[in-house]
């Protein structure tokens, strides 16, 4: 995880959008046109809170629970945030009398308004979340797929709404790309989400590679949960050449926006294969000679 700049600020909002230079992909790089940028920002801050929510990783002080109308006594129910999340969430959407309380959530009022989006991504993730209140542990790829679907998915067809360029095609390769770059942030994360009690790797995968819950909290990965590790690493990377046709259909600058995602994911992915898929002593993290040979390897059609 990113650091949390928002306890140094003491600016939440500020914190929080902060935390895009830490992802494995460009939010709103400085190439795109202003108002996409602000627009993607908009949309990034609520992911991000969210997330944050969900993870337990709101910066210290309560602020966030404050802004949101949650007392200070119950600022770590988790639930409870993201009931309040909703409801101001409802308040963006509200033609009438929406006046949310969140300055992200207020920022997020503008982009929908100017872009006529929907609740339903949004809606998603936020559901995404509950599910991380209650589920752990994934039986079968097709559970985290379906997972995916919540957590990772609404995000690319929020940018396919902002950018205007939404088409059944476009939606669908890019909800492979997205599901792809959840995987394998997965991958990445696989000791810090056992810290949080979560494993994202499919438990039917687990018992055909021969790994045991304790083998993720080791020091080092042995040859089992390497063999592992590459195994999902190559549905990502599967996923991410399913999807990898949506640059191509693009032009201009959104072009190389989304030659970035992919890119993000494949340059990650390198970087998990060059541990020699030993995740466990920390995230693998690509540099970005290696990413920048990705995005034009993307842009070439090439891979």
């Amino acid at each position: 995880m990113t650091a949390q700049t928002g306890a140094r600020t003491g600016d939440p909002e500020r914190g929080t959008l902060d935390k895009a230079a830490g992802e494995n992909f460009p939010v709103a790089p400085f190439f795109l046109p202003r108002a996409w940028r602000e627009d993607l920002m908009a949309v990034y801050g609520f992911a991000r809170l969210v997330d944050d929510i969900g993870d337990g990783d709101l910066a210290p002080g309560g602020a966030d629970a404050a802004l949101l109308g949650v007392s200070a006594t119950d600022a770590e129910d988790r639930t409870l945030l993201l009931d309040a999340l909703e409801a101001d969430l409802r308040r963006v959407f509200d033609s009438f009398d929406g006046r949310p309380r969140h300055p992200l959530m207020r920022r997020l009022q503008s982009t929908v308004r100017r872009r006529d989006l929907t609740p339903e991504p949004f809606l998603g993730l936020i559901a995404a979340n509950r599910q991380d209140q209650l589920v752990a542990r994934y039986e079968t790829y097709d559970d985290l797929l379906a997972y995916c679907e919540l957590s990772a998915n609404p995000v690319g067809r929020l940018v396919l709404a902002v950018t205007g360029t939404s088409t059944p095609e476009r939606i669908r390769r890019s909800d492979a790309v997205c599901t792809a770059l959840q995987i394998v942030e997965h991958l990445q994360d696989v000791a810090e989400d056992l810290g949080r009690d979560r494993i994202y790797l499919p438990a039917a995968d687990m018992k055909r590679f021969h790994v045991r819950e304790a083998d993720l909290a080791a020091k080092s990965a042995g040859a089992s949960v390497r063999a592992l590790v590459a195994y999902e690493a190559q549905h990502a990377r599967d996923l991410l050449n399913e999807g990898a046709p949506l640059v191509g259909s693009v032009h201009g600058r959104l072009r190389l926006l989304l030659a970035g995602f992919v890119a993000g994911g494949r340059a990650a992915i390198s970087a998990i294969a060059a541990a020699d898929y030993d995740v466990l002593p920390g995230p693998p993290k690509p540099g970005k000679l290696r990413l920048l040979r990705e995005v034009g390897v993307t842009l070439r059609g090439e891979g």
